[in-house]
């Protein structure tokens, strides 16, 4: 059995996603920091840096939500969630894959981490503006490169397009204007019926 280790729509909600894509077979485990479970040496086994999400796969330990999503869709997808590698298409959804994580999403875990993550004493208000300045120029980039299609491979849903309508979803939630074809996006993306089973899972709402 899959176990994931995450908290409700954090970048955990990345894998339960793509797990409910898949049709797989999972369990999830809430780690819930306040009550020190970041530090249960169990979990540190399976993520020693603390963090999730973290997935257990078959005894394989795998850490990094891009690392796991793209590791579970190679592993479980027989096709689906990703191009046939070394085409146009793997080659364009890899450069998603790269600006979402390192350009979109960063300035947004800056934002996170100055707001609540990490101590008090290591919080930079003078932070906030930056990344928010950062993430509104990303947000155009990635608004110029959205494609008429339904998603950003055209007809084929894939995991670019999970981790970019999580990342919106973020953006949503950190109070971020997004541009107008970039939100009608992620509404679209975000009402799939797995990502909301997948939620739902985190929540506790389903077994």
């Amino acid at each position: 059995m899959i176990k994931l280790y995450g908290i409700p729509r954090s970048r955990s909600l990345r894998v339960s996603w793509t797990l409910e894509e898949l049709g797989l077979d999972w369990q999830y485990q809430h780690i819930n920091f306040a009550n020190g479970d970041g530090r249960d040496p169990a979990f540190l086994a399976v993520n020693p840096c603390g963090k999730v999400p973290a997935l257990v796969d078959e005894g394989y330990a795998i850490t990094e939500s891009a690392a796991i999503v793209l590791y579970l869709a190679e592993k479980y997808g027989a096709g689906k969630l990703l191009p046939r590698g070394g085409t146009h298409d793997s080659a364009l959804h890899h450069k998603w894959v790269s600006y979402i994580i390192s350009e979109l999403e960063q300035p947004l875990w800056s934002m996170g981490k100055h707001k609540f993550a990490l101590p008090e004493e290591q919080r930079l208000a003078a932070m906030l503006p930056i990344a928010k300045w950062e993430f509104d120029k990303a947000a155009v980039i990635a608004e110029q490169w959205l494609p008429d299609s339904e998603f950003l491979l055209g007809e084929q849903f894939t995991v670019a397009d999970i981790l970019l309508g999580h990342t919106l979803l973020w953006a949503t939630r950190f109070e971020q204007e997004i541009p107008p074809r970039l939100a009608a996006y992620r509404d679209r993306i975000t009402a799939r019926p797995a990502m909301i089973k997948g939620l739902a899972k985190e929540e506790g709402k389903l077994e």
